[in-house]
């Protein structure tokens, strides 16, 4: 009998106590993880879509054309649809879709994406669009946004990019980033204005006027005793100065985008940088356009 108590003892204390372990009789499988980044991804992108700010407090921007990729396969029986997908921080932009792109699908795409404090990469997504199935991922990279950016560099480079194929065998994406430190603004501090009480009217005392005489102090008069002085003309306010306008751009802006496009005559870049006052961005945009 003692023997039949210790025994139905020992089986007490191998059982588990206590709450269940969150993955408890549940299998963690890829298909679930992506179901779940899909989900957010989604949820992000109708934020945005509705005005919902949705960026980290921050003082920077980013500035990321996405031109072009050269992949690896063609995944399907006719020519891809690829676009592009790209997160930074926790905001998440889309390409447009470049219908029967292929191997070598062109985007041309520019975005400006606020910088959260401590983010410094962002993920890229590949994408083949399909009209009766779920689109397909073709390829994907962690893209580490180089140094140089951050200081002050434009920098445009080829990244690879990993898929089925393995990692870092996809192909390549190409990207051009510039980065740009915008001011801080100072919350403007709520001001508080105090009303003066309403104070008693005072009335002058009544002013006796002898018959013939003149009303004091109107209809041009002066008042009896007084010598009229005249009016004061408000003073001139000084001209402004004209504000010295700098130049749009520098040698320096000329010699990287000279240095990106090689093939372009320095002047037509010059007209270029002049007709989009300095404007870096618009300017790679429409030398690739011209170039394409």
């Amino acid at each position: 009998m003692a023997g039949a108590g210790g025994e139905k003892s020992n089986r007490r204390n191998q059982v588990l106590v206590g709450d269940l372990p969150s993955d408890f009789l549940r299998l963690n499988t890829s298909t679930d993880h992506q179901i779940a980044v899909d989900h957010h991804t989604a949820a992000m992108m109708q934020a945005q879509a509705a005005g919902v700010q949705v960026f980290a407090p921050s003082v920077s921007r980013l500035s990321i054309t996405i031109a072009q990729a050269n992949l690896t396969k063609n995944y399907g029986l006719t020519k891809m649809d690829p676009y592009c997908r790209i997160r930074v921080g926790h905001a998440v932009f889309e390409t447009h879709t470049a219908h029967s792109g292929g191997r070598n699908p062109v985007w041309n795409k520019v975005i400006h994406a606020s910088v959260p404090t401590g983010v410094d990469a962002i993920y890229i997504e590949i994408f083949d669009e399909r009209a009766f199935s779920l689109d397909d991922r073709v390829a994907w990279a962690h893209v580490t946004i180089p140094e140089r950016v951050f200081k002050g560099e434009t920098v445009e480079d080829w990244f690879p990019l990993s898929g089925k194929q393995g990692e870092e065998k996809e192909g390549s994406v190409n990207l051009v980033l510039s980065f740009t430190k915008v001011q801080s603004i100072p919350v403007q501090q709520h001001m508080m204005y105090t009303v003066p009480r309403h104070q008693p009217l005072a009335y002058p005392a009544p002013v006796v006027i002898q018959q013939g005489a003149p009303l004091p102090g109107y209809y041009g008069y002066p008042a009896a005793g007084t010598v009229p002085l005249p009016m004061a003309q408000p003073a001139p306010y000084p001209p402004c100065p004209p504000q010295p306008q700098g130049p749009l751009f520098t040698n320096e802006d000329v010699k990287v985008v000279k240095d990106m496009f090689p093939n372009v005559d320095e002047e037509v870049v010059r007209s270029v940088l002049e007709a989009n006052r300095g404007n870096k961005d618009a300017t790679i945009n429409n030398l690739l356009a011209m170039d394409s």
